[in-house]
């Protein structure tokens, strides 16, 4: 079984100060075994933002990707959350929210890779710090694409609800408000530094209240027996814990 396409889409345009241009889209699906594997060049099937920019330094850089999950996952009976991903589209960009910076008042740029401070960085926090493009995107210092958010030009290119497969190989759909998220901002304010109103601007901002979405912990359900994940507009954004086998593509280093 195997399901190959390219889309060739070379855009450039100016809009209120704001570039974009998209470059040729390749990605090849395969299942070979109790594999599924997916093949892209890395370059989305929309415009993506000018790169480098302020929150960004980086450029972007066209590059062979190769991800394979389980075609054929199972739930394991515990959660998973070590990976460094959530999965890939179906056009081959790596989904990932989660950051590798913590608050750090020693950097000039107020966060650095020192995690003593406890507090991560979420890349889909208010003030965008991470410089992520209009699709919720941007690059890391090696070029690579890749989401932190519910890209809105790629949802509206679907055939369907099917946006990508997990980093265990359950797939992931969009269906917009009908999937809600059951993370919720905490009340009140941060005990430590960096102090403030819980806003979202980190991970330890949010906690897990059971019941007040449709979705589980890992922002996924049973639907007809058949358990998916979800993308949802607001945090986890993504799932970021697995009830199956994480593939090795996506184990950290």
């Amino acid at each position: 079984m195997s399901n190959a396409f390219k889309l060739i889409c070379i855009i450039f345009f100016v809009s209120n100060g704001y570039a974009a241009i998209a470059q040729n889209n390749f990605v090849e699906i395969k299942v070979i075994g109790d594999q599924r594997c997916i093949s892209s060049n890395g370059s989305p099937n929309h415009a993506m933002g000018q790169f480098p920019n302020r929150g960004n330094p980086n450029r972007f850089k066209s590059q062979n990707v190769k991800i394979c999950v389980d075609a054929r996952p199972s739930i394991r009976g515990r959660i998973d959350r070590r990976a460094s991903g959530s999965g890939i589209t179906i056009t081959g960009i790596i989904l990932r929210p989660g950051t590798a910076d913590w608050f750090d008042t020693s950097s000039p740029r107020g966060f650095s890779r020192d995690s003593s401070s406890g507090w991560n960085l979420e890349g889909m926090g208010p003030k965008n710090t991470l410089g992520l493009d209009r699709e919720n995107a941007h690059v890391d210092n090696r070029g690579l694409y890749h989401y932190h958010g519910v890209s809105t030009s790629l949802v509206t290119s679907l055939n369907g609800t099917l946006l990508g497969y997990a980093a265990d190989g359950y797939e992931i759909h969009y269906i917009g408000e009908k999937a809600q998220s059951s993370w919720r901002l905490k009340n009140g304010t941060r005990a430590t530094l960096p102090f403030g109103t819980y806003d979202g601007t980190y991970n330890e901002d949010y906690h897990y209240v059971a019941g007040t979405g449709n979705l589980d912990e890992c922002n996924g359900a049973k639907i007809n027996g058949r358990y998916v994940y979800y993308a949802t507009d607001t945090y986890p954004f993504f799932p970021r814990c697995f009830l199956g086998q994480v593939s090795k593509d996506f184990k950290r280093r």
